[in-house]
């Protein structure tokens, strides 16, 4: 489903990344892992699309969803139409059993700005599976979330992942998001940075607001 072949990356004379292979099938979820500012979103961009200039080739689905490391929702919109909207010819029905499955059935006609954190990062989801996506992206999703509330859509996500059986890509740089959802992962490192094995020293870098290492 995602067959990458990146020999170059660079934005002028500094070059971010080089030699990046990889394969993603249906139904695997491959985590990248690395420290902030080594390139992981520009890994992103490319795989999906979003950025077009560099050395190399990336072949990827056509239905592809992307949930941002910010929730990325139409303020202006209550939460149902932020998934209809999006996804052209889907039912209501469907959108609202979508949201009944991520756990916010209530708030179906609420906006965004009316809705806790957790909520949006539900609806962002919800928003990226109701589509059945062939390619799922997931850029540091459950970032600045509270320890409970990182749990939960981490079981979530799993539960999703396993009925939608999309080729996922997940970028984090905490092991323990990896190990709960990944098939397997790779590190993202070096200047510029290119893949290889996790060492088995790697613990990552991000805490959740509690505190939690």
């Amino acid at each position: 489903m995602i067959r990458a072949d990146i020999r170059s990356k660079s934005f002028g004379p500094l070059q971010v990344l080089k030699n990046i292979r990889f394969e993603v099938k249906q139904g695997e979820c491959l985590a990248i892992l690395g420290p902030s500012g080594v390139g992981k979103s520009t890994l992103l961009r490319l795989v999906a699309g979003i950025d077009k200039g560099f050395e190399g080739s990336i072949q990827r689905p056509e239905r592809i969803a992307f949930v941002f490391q910010e929730p990325t929702l139409l303020p202006w919109r209550s939460a149902i139409d932020n998934l209809l909207l999006v996804h052209e010819g889907l039912s209501r029905e469907a959108a609202q059993a979508m949201l009944v499955r991520t756990g916010i059935a209530d708030k179906a006609d609420v906006y965004p700005g009316q809705m806790s954190l957790g909520q949006q990062r539900r609806l962002a989801l919800a928003r990226a599976f109701v589509g059945q996506p062939e390619l799922l992206i997931l850029d540091e999703p459950f970032v600045s979330l509270d320890d409970t509330t990182a749990d939960q859509m981490l079981d979530l996500t799993a539960d999703l992942l396993r009925d939608v059986r999309p080729a996922a890509l997940l970028v984090t740089h905490d092991k323990r998001e990896a190990d709960r959802l990944a098939t397997r992962m790779l590190q993202l490192s070096g200047k510029p940075a290119s893949l290889g094995p996790v060492p088995q020293t790697f613990s990552g870098g991000r805490a959740y607001q509690s505190g939690r290492k």
